[in-house]
């Protein structure tokens, strides 16, 4: 990735491949490798490492496949003081990722954490039903029955691409609690990290999607990301970009399409909670129910 050349006073210098490329290469090679688990994440961290690139250069330390842990912490400290506690996250990940990639880490050790100065929105981002359904009410009928999937199911944009019958494609092996989706009609999506999680919607939803099962999956390419879909419905970017124009037409505001997750697990909380009165048990089936790896994470969405 990188070379020796000689300046005119003889003297040698390195240059480095751009650190788009860089970021890249990297970035395919660690998807390639295992490393990543999915072609979102590794989009994303390209994202984060040509940033890194930049720095790197710049400040004389070489290009990332040179990447230390002393020189990984410098730059997370820089970005302290510029982005939010996700981003900086984000970035923390995605150098850890080469580090271990490059052979600098090993698989138990892991870079630590560093707190943002900037400070964090923790701002509820759920909308109401009555919302939600003044949402619907200025998009398509199309774009509009897939505003009411997400919300009764709490799907992510791209999860709309990749609803399939759980009796046809069944969820991975992850635990379930026995009061999870206990009514409804059971489908999977492929979630983050290409995880298969099991989603549950009304019959009267279920049989609208029957309606609109394609004799023949088709392949569509949403953020360079390539989904195998089974039914007529919108997804995706421009479906999370309709919601936002008609969010902001209906309500003045929009707090994006994820704000539909964010509604179900505060509602799915308060159900599961009244009808079990166990507060622990409730957030860990609705972090099921969502597809998250961690129940702490579920708290952002309860705020």
């Amino acid at each position: 990735m990188s070379r020796k050349t000689k300046s005119s006073g003889a003297k040698e210098r390195r240059t480095f491949a751009k650190p788009s490329t860089q970021a890249k290469i990297l970035s395919k090679s660690m998807y390639n490798s295992g490393l990543i688990s999915g072609l979102g994440t590794s989009h994303s961290y390209e994202a984060s490492l040509k940033l890194a690139a930049q720095w790197l250069r710049s400040s004389g330390r070489g290009a990332l496949h040179e990447l230390t842990p002393k020189a990984a912490k410098a730059y997370l400290h820089e970005r302290s003081r510029e982005v939010g506690q996700k981003t900086l996250d984000r970035d923390r990940q995605a150098l850890q990722a080469v580090l271990r990639q490059i052979g600098k880490l090993n698989d138990k050790q892991r870079l630590n954490v560093i707190k943002a100065e900037k400070p964090q929105s923790l701002r509820s981002r759920n909308y109401t039903p009555d919302q939600v359904q003044r949402i619907i009410s200025h998009q398509t009928v199309r774009n509009g029955f897939s505003t009411e999937l997400a919300a009764t199911a709490g799907l992510r944009a791209h999860e709309l691409r990749t609803l399939l019958p759980a009796s046809e494609r069944p969820m991975d092996d992850r635990p379930a609690d026995p009061e999870k989706f206990r009514e409804g009609v059971r489908y999977t999506v492929v979630g983050k990290g290409g995880l298969v999680r099991e989603v549950s919607l009304p019959s009267h939803l279920a049989a609208q999607l029957e309606t609109r099962r394609l004799d023949e999956p088709v392949i569509v390419i949403d953020r360079l990301i390539h989904y195998r879909s089974f039914y007529d419905i919108a997804g995706g970017q421009a479906w999370s970009q309709s919601f936002s124009r008609a969010s902001n037409s209906a309500l003045g505001f929009s707090n994006g399409a994820h704000g539909l997750r964010h509604s179900y697990a505060q509602d799915r909380n308060r159900e599961i909670q009244a009808r079990l009165g166990e507060v622990q048990r409730a957030k860990a089936i609705v972090s099921q129910e969502l597809g998250h790896f961690r129940p702490e994470i579920t708290d952002t969405y309860l705020r």
